[in-house]
């Protein structure tokens, strides 16, 4: 076939741009941001960031294995399975093979830790599987995020529940990945027959709801903040500080989709914001458990 490479070397590049690279490194340092939050250890972080990796990747590598013929039909220059880079077979073993370990690490770290990161990985399934062609297109990513807080916590030894706002938190960013995420590929989407919840409000709706997502994310981290009596003045404070910055990027992101921008950069805006909150927590030493 036309494009096909051969040899090892240019089959595990290939695989590792069909694992969605940029979302699977963002999520995993996510995850070890929020590791650093409630204070898992050196070991159990390791452990965790390993899990939570092979778990991104499997979920990338399935949706591509799944749109390879749609990504083919619209001329996507950019999937290697679209391009005859990497074949099927090899795409479904490596997508197998890392769900098992993505599994396997986190029940190492206790079973609940294990269910909790099987539900987040069972989301992103149900989405490449076809739930990103329907009304509910949004519920993977609100039921996904919003257990990666759980997955953090009853990851510690012993394991510990997650405040209930944490878990609005991650809900409401999962919302503000999905939508941002599809945003600059409505149109491709819809000649190939997917019609997700962004497809159906359409661009300016799906990017005003992306952003007020993530500042819903902003007050109730805020809230649970200051109905936190454990903290610090000073611990409140910090906490605060990046509540106050994920707000102020919420807002610059609806002005840039109000001027009309539906680019990858929203996407990113939305991690950076996550990434903010979270080391903002980390920093105020916020316990994230109930």
């Amino acid at each position: 076939m036309p494009g096909t490479v051969r040899g090892p070397l240019p089959v595990v590049a290939a695989l590792a741009r069909s694992t969605h690279p940029g979302p699977t490194v963002a999520v995993t340092v996510l995850s070890v941001v929020l590791a650093a939050a409630v204070g898992l250890g050196p070991g159990r972080t390791v452990v965790l960031a390993l899990a939570v990796l092979a778990g991104q990747i499997s979920i990338g590598l399935s949706n591509d294995l799944v749109d390879a013929g749609r990504d083919r039909q619209v001329g996507r220059t950019d999937k290697p399975l679209a391009l005859g880079l990497v074949s099927p077979t090899t795409a479904a073993v490596t997508t197998g093979v890392v769900s098992v370990v993505a599994v396997g690490l986190t029940f190492a770290l206790g079973p609940a830790a294990g269910l909790a990161h099987l539900v987040f990985l069972v989301s992103g399934w149900a989405y490449n599987l076809g739930l990103k062609r329907t009304a509910w297109s949004a519920v993977p990513f609100l039921v996904g995020f919003g257990a990666l807080p759980a997955v953090v916590t009853l990851a510690s030894a012993p394991p510990a529940p997650p405040a209930a706002w944490a878990l609005v938190v991650g809900a409401a960013f999962g919302v503000a990945v999905h939508f941002t995420n599809v945003l600059p590929d409505l149109d491709d989407d819809a000649r190939t027959g997917v019609v997700g919840l962004p497809h159906r409000l359409g661009r300016l709706r799906a990017g005003l709801a992306a952003f007020a997502a993530l500042g819903v994310a902003a007050v109730v981290t805020a809230a649970g903040l200051l109905l936190d009596d454990s903290l610090s003045v000073l611990r409140t404070g910090l906490g605060l500080g990046g509540a106050t910055a994920t707000l102020g990027l919420s807002v610059a992101g609806a002005v840039v989709v109000l001027r009309g921008g539906a680019t990858r950069g929203l996407f990113r805006l939305v991690i950076a914001a996550a990434l903010v909150l979270v080391a903002s927590l980390a920093l105020a030493g916020t316990a994230l458990v109930a």
